[in-house]
């Protein structure tokens, strides 16, 4: 019998979870590690963090939901990996043995990074968790009180835009409702040296899309900006030119702001030699495998992977839902073989799939592969983009709540759309099937 252990419980961890327990059965065992109990959906912080959703909307208790299929879970974040010793130490003062390793930890926030940045130390809001997002609406509702300039956008090294570009669409949508828009400056700031880049090199006409909605909206923005330091009330943002350099310097007065902050990897994994880069992020081969540690996984932004071009700011590259769960298929019929004795053969696509909701609106990326050159690529925007992502986000919770490893929508509608989990031909033979 075979210990696999899952170190993160978020969109990726669950998922691993699920997949190797359907694939492996009974004979061997599955552990989740996570600390505070709760699977928390990601992609709809945005929401919370606008008063659109409760914390308790977007949350499942995680034991519970693992329990169903005979998954332990440990509530305790670890504090320590040490891979030469298949060894996982908590925080709680255990630790765990495996057999194999599964790294979904997602990010370390990097606030740090940007003096006076961050909801805890600084003065800025964030969405990048669920408390975060929960933090974030007290703080739109003491601005409602007395409206002032907004700031939102996304630091240097910054590889998740998406939720920066909903938010401050989202932002619009609801003071327009409250008849407050009229008294509210907004200014978005992005270190990508276009709008609609998205640490991608673009999707389709992302570009013309973005800027259209946001002159629309009467948001104004800075491309190519470093944010120097934030203080109460005050931004500084330098402007810089193709080769990185300052251009012009802009001072920003706010009311209210929110940024989504560069990313390292977790304390846990950070400045082992062979398993993560200096960045503290998780390096994989083509099978989600660490080369230096053969029996260790990873997937989802814990994950090293390049920027997809170089940037006059530094921007990274994005690891949406679709392509964590790409990597997640991949990495389960991986474990799968090797335990079996096979090769690890089976590829993720790296398909990238993104609704952006606008509030009243939004818009769909599709990028096949994530990283270009790409077979397809495309950008659409309209009302059933925001109605989409309110259902992907039911279909989601529920899928995370029965732990159906290969529902109907994925089966069937994903490839009626020609987006694959997997590369053709590269499954091992018998990989995710039930023991």
């Amino acid at each position: 019998m075979c210990d696999v252990v899952m170190v993160g419980a978020g969109l990726g961890g669950m998922s691993a979870a699920y997949e190797i327990k359907a694939a492996l059965g009974r004979a061997h065992r599955v552990t989740v590690v996570g600390e505070g109990g709760l699977f928390s959906f990601t992609p709809s912080n945005p929401w919370v963090g606008i008063g659109w959703r409760k914390p308790a909307d977007v949350q499942i208790d995680a034991a519970s939901a693992l329990a169903r299929h005979d998954i332990a879970f440990i509530d305790s974040a670890a504090s320590a990996i040490r891979p030469a010793e298949n060894r996982v130490l908590l925080q709680d003062g255990r630790e765990l043995k495996y057999d194999y390793l599964v790294i979904t930890t997602g990010p370390r926030l990097a606030f740090d990074e940007v003096p006076g940045l961050g909801p805890l130390a600084g003065y800025t809001q964030s969405v990048c968790t669920t408390a975060h997002a929960t933090a974030a609406w007290q703080a739109y509702e003491e601005f409602l009180k007395a409206p002032g300039p907004v700031v939102i956008g996304a630091a240097q090294g910054a590889s998740c835009f998406g939720p920066a570009y909903e938010f401050a669409m989202i932002l619009d949508t609801d003071l327009r409702r409250r008849k407050l828009r009229d008294r509210v400056p907004m200014t978005f700031v992005t270190p990508e040296p276009y709008i609609g880049h998205m640490g991608l090199g673009g999707v389709g006409d992302s570009k013309g899309l973005l800027e259209k909605e946001l002159r629309q909206r009467h948001i104004k923005w800075i491309t190519n900006a470093r944010i120097e330091k934030v203080e109460p009330g005050l931004m500084q943002v330098s402007e810089c030119d193709t080769r990185g350099q300052a251009l012009e310097e802009h001072t920003l007065p706010f009311a209210y702001s929110m940024v989504i902050p560069a990313f390292t990897g977790v304390a846990a994994v950070r400045g082992i030699e062979g398993l993560v880069n200096p960045r503290g992020f998780v390096l994989i081969d083509k099978h989600q495998r660490n080369p230096a540690f053969p029996n260790i996984f990873a997937a989802g932004v814990c994950v090293a992977i390049p920027p997809v071009e170089a940037t006059a700011v530094p921007t990274g590259a994005p690891k949406t839902g679709f392509m964590i769960e790409s990597m997640v298929g991949a990495l389960a019929a991986n474990i799968n073989a090797v335990i079996d004795g096979r090769a690890a053969t089976a590829e993720a696509t790296w398909n990238a799939v993104c609704l952006a909701d606008m509030g009243d609106s939004g818009a769909a990326f599709v990028a096949l592969p994530q990283i270009p050159p790409r077979n397809v690529t495309w950008a659409k925007q309209g009302k059933w983009v925001h109605l989409a992502k309110v259902a992907f986000e039911k279909y989601f919770m529920r899928k995370i709540r029965t732990g159906n490893t290969d529902p109907v929508y994925e089966k069937y509608v994903m490839k009626a759309l020609g987006i694959e989990r997997l590369k053709p031909g590269t499954q091992p033979d018998g990989a995710n099937q039930p023991r």
